[in-house]
Formats: structure tokens, sequence, C-alpha cells
């Protein structure tokens, strides 16, 4: 198929060179100019296990480009995978999404068949905000072209992105036309068939299962994407939570947690007590779940709890060192690894550079 990624960050320049492998014909999109150079030499503007060397093996079938127009006009799928970042407020700004689509909506021509796919994590609604300003901006350019909508989110680790982008949980598709469902089975049919050869660079796991394909409507797999990035978060600080508990209590809570995470109906993924998360994802998605819920007049208390159990372990970190030092003015501290989490350069709402400010 041909393919057509708009936004070259960790979503989508991991999607573009993974489809790329499993045989499909891609453009990635980007307007940083910085980025499409380095691209255009075979180098990565983002650290990730195994992207240099499966960007190296698809050159020729990737391209990169600041011109969407022209990159989607003999596109079969489409995919909006440009950032969502957060509003003083919590609320995800999803003005970026808005100028792709109508960038997109520039060029696409009549007698063909689209498939625009938002991947970008976006709040309720926004597929159906997508399909207007499409529609809209056709109607305005008094083209007949034939666009059908789906929401894909991803669930990409950073760090393990392709990994997660060829051996998958599940893939979820929101969509109300049989067209662009169709079309993204066609799209991911290797990956849901699991019938592709391995890359080197990123081997199959031991033990490798097909995974599920969720056919569902577009708000419900908007929302899959928050509740999913809700839950883990929640996780990660119930570890914390308890993880405070058992100090004052004297029990090791790397054992604790293991026990916990035997139980089949827990498991142990994400029970890892520590500093709490950072990164692009669970800050920004549950502060967006909660702007959502306001909106709404509901209360998340759980989600909410989460996020303030998450800001408490910075000050555990600062405490701890006190503690130990007594004064911490004047002190040379040292700090090894400023990323949210190991496996990425990315230090967004690292926990590092918050405690380094807590100075």
């Amino acid at each position: 198929m041909r393919v057509a990624v708009i936004g070259t960050g960790y979503v989508g320049l991991n999607t573009g060179v993974a489809a790329a492998y499993l045989g499909h014909d891609v453009t990635c999109v980007d307007k940083d100019m910085r980025k499409l150079s380095l691209l255009a030499q075979g180098a990565t503007p983002i650290h990730e296990q195994g992207l240099a060397e499966l960007l190296r093996q698809v050159r020729s079938r990737i391209r990169f480009t600041n011109d969407t127009a022209e990159a989607v006009r003999e596109a079969d799928v489409i995919m909006i995978a440009v950032g969502t970042p957060s509003k003083a407020n919590g609320e995800a700004d999803t003005s970026y999404v808005e100028q792709a689509a109508r960038e997109v909506a520039e060029g696409l021509v009549p007698g063909r068949t689209y498939t625009l796919v938002v991947k970008s994590t976006v709040p309720i609604g926004t597929n159906r905000r997508v399909a207007h300003v499409v529609t809209r901006a056709l109607s305005q350019r008094s083209v007949a072209a034939d666009v059908h909508f789906a929401s894909n989110p991803e669930f990409l680790r950073e760090g393990l992105a392709l990994f997660d982008t060829f051996y998958p949980d599940r893939i979820v598709v929101g969509t109300e036309s049989p067209v662009a469902l169709q079309a993204m089975e066609e799209l991911y049919r290797p990956i849901i068939e699991q019938k592709f050869e391995p890359p080197v660079c990123v081997p199959a796991p031991a033990e490798r299962r097909k995974p599920t394909l969720l056919k569902t409507d577009p708000t419900s797999a908007e929302m899959i994407k928050y509740a999913s990035n809700a839950f883990l978060a929640t996780k990660i600080s119930f570890a914390n939570e308890i993880a405070g508990l058992c100090e004052r209590v004297g029990a090791d809570v790397v054992d604790v947690m293991r026990g916990v995470g035997l139980d089949s109906r827990i498991g142990a993924r994400f029970l890892q007590a520590g500093l709490g998360w950072g990164g692009s994802c669970f800050p920004k998605d549950t502060a967006a779940s909660l702007s959502v819920a306001a909106e709404y007049g509901y209360d998340m208390p759980i989600t909410q709890a989460a996020r303030e159990v998450n800001a408490r372990q910075r000050r555990v970190a600062v405490e701890k060192l006190q503690e130990a030092l007594k004064v911490l003015r004047g002190r040379t501290i040292g700090v090894l690894g400023l990323a949210f989490k190991p496996g990425t350069d990315d230090v967004r709402e690292s926990p590092a550079i918050e405690i380094i400010r807590c100075w």
C-alpha cells in the first residue's frame, strides 16, 4: 500500500519505518527541516532501539518531505501522528492535528479512495472534528474526494516502540466505515497474522502470538487510549504508595511487589517502585482525561490521586537526600541519567530534571 505519515516524532517515525519494512511504500512528512535533513542522510533524530538500523534497511521504500499535499495525493492510507501537547489547564492541544487535517485536504484529489487515520493521542471527539475539517476544506475546493476516517491509537513504549509495533498485544481500529476498516486490516495484515520475517534488530519474543484486532467506534477507540494510560499510571503510583508504607514497617517493596505481581489477575508489569512516571504520555494523558471529565462535570478521584502520588515521589527523593546529608545547600550532587526512563533520550517530564529543580 501507499502510506503517508504526517509527523516524524516517536509515533510517526517508528510507524513509518515499520510499515516500510512490511513492504508498504511510505512517505513521512515533517515541517522541521533539521529532522528532514538527518532522515535524508539515514540518521534518526531520536534514540530508539533498532530504529537507525531498520531505517537504513528500508531506505528504498521510505522518503521524507515537508510537502503534505504532495505526500498524500497518491496515498491509500494517511496517518496523522503529530503532537498533542498539554495546555496550561491540562487540556490536550489539538491544533497541530487540525492543521495537519487541513493540509491533507489540500492534497486530496477526485477519483481516489483515501483512509485518513488519526494516530495521535487525542481528546474524545477529535476524529469527528477531523472529519468535519477535511469535509469542509474539500467542499471549499469543490473536490469530491472519497475519504473514510478511522481512529488507530498507538500503544508504544519509548525504548521499545518498534518491538511494540511488530509484536503488539492488540490493534485498535475505531471507524464507522467498512472501507476504512478493510484498509486498516490490509495495512496491518502481516502483523495481525504474524507472517513476516522478524527484523534482526527487533527480534521476535520467545512466544510469538497473534494480536487481537479490536474493531470499535472512533469515540471508544479514543477512550481506550486514555483509559489504558490512566490505568498504567495508577498502577505505578500504587506501587510507589505501597513503597512508602513498606519503608515504615520494614518490608522489602521489591519482594512485596513481586508477590503482588505473581497474581495472574494483576500481573508484574508496571509495579516497580521508583521516582514515578514521566515522559510524553502518562503526564499529558492523565491531565487530559481529568480535563475531559471536568467538561462533563465528572470527578475522577483515582486518576487524580495517581497524579498526586506521582508528584509526591519527587519530594520523597529530596527528603531522603536531606535525611542523609542534613544540609543540601552548597553540596555537589551527581545525577546519573536525565531521560525519564532507560532506553530513550526523551527528557520530557523527567523525574530527574524535576528533582534537580527542587534543589
